[in-house]
């Protein structure tokens, strides 16, 4: 239990807020985009599970416009770290009915998983502030849910690449990447075309990672730091040859970094430092 339960700066809390409730903004208008869409359009509306479970309405103008303004509201509110309980079950409950409903078209992106899960925890600490080193156990309740479904989005996505070659090692072996690169064609994967070995390559260090991911969670201090780093060099691989990007995964990785020794103080000394 001492696991589940770590204690955690609650200045690491004060951070992740700040951040992921300015990023749900951004990921409403430039990734989960088409809620407001399937308001226009119902007809382009067909239920996911979650939404079936609960009988959440199907989404009109009306319900999908005040949707987006209460998030808006609510994130803004969050981002400051004032009221966060009540800010942030607005934004839990509201995200997760924005999401799906834009996901509801076939496509459930599995990038989106440990930003929503990190939505519906962060709203169980209280209020924290930057910089804080008082050390909580629901702070680290709430930030070790958030590490472990990060983790949980590469070791599921390789369970689901077993299941897809009926549990062989197919996926690794076949010519997934060379069919993506064909689909999205671009200057570096037109590259490595030429050189398939490359692709075979990546596709078993992908899938290898992708399986090792969980010994990330018992890693400490730089060794924790250099799987991370491995993570998100991988990601940046995938933006380079397939132009696809996992940004709402990446931003929770900031729940494994030291995010309590920033001190708002020390960036704004800095910041006038260096424009005087």
């Amino acid at each position: 239990m001492k696991w589940f339960t770590p204690s955690i700066a609650m200045g690491r809390i004060a951070w992740l807020r700040t951040v992921l409730y300015l990023f749900v903004i951004l990921d409403m208008h430039a990734f989960v985009r088409d809620t407001l869409l399937k308001g226009e359009h119902p007809g382009l509306y067909q239920p996911l599970f979650l939404a079936r479970l609960f009988d959440l309405p199907e989404p009109t103008v009306a319900n999908t416009t005040a949707l987006y303004y209460v998030l808006i509201a609510a994130c803004l509110l969050g981002a400051t770290n004032y009221l966060p309980r009540v800010a942030g079950w607005i934004v839990a409950p509201a995200f997760t009915w924005w999401v799906l409903i834009g996901m509801s078209d076939g496509k459930v992106d599995h990038d989106h998983l440990a930003l929503v899960i990190a939505l519906w925890v962060l709203p169980t600490v209280g209020r924290a502030s930057y910089g804080d080193r008082t050390t909580s156990e629901a702070a680290g309740w709430a930030v070790r849910c958030i590490q472990l479904c990060v983790i949980a989005t590469y070791f599921l996505s390789a369970i689901a690449k077993l299941r897809s070659g009926h549990w062989t090692l197919a996926w690794p072996s076949s010519a997934v990447l060379t069919w993506a690169i064909v689909r999205r064609p671009h200057a570096v994967g037109e590259f490595l075309l030429q050189h398939p070995w490359m692709l075979h390559v990546m596709q078993w260090v992908g899938i290898i990672a992708e399986f090792c991911s969980p010994v990330i969670l018992w890693l400490k201090g730089r060794w924790q730091l250099f799987g991370a780093l491995f993570f998100l060099g991988f990601h940046a691989a995938t933006t380079a040859i397939l132009l696809i990007h996992f940004l709402p995964t990446v931003v929770c990785w900031l729940a494994f970094a030291p995010l309590e020794r920033i001190r708002v103080r020390r960036v704004r000394r800095s910041y006038l430092a260096a424009a005087g």
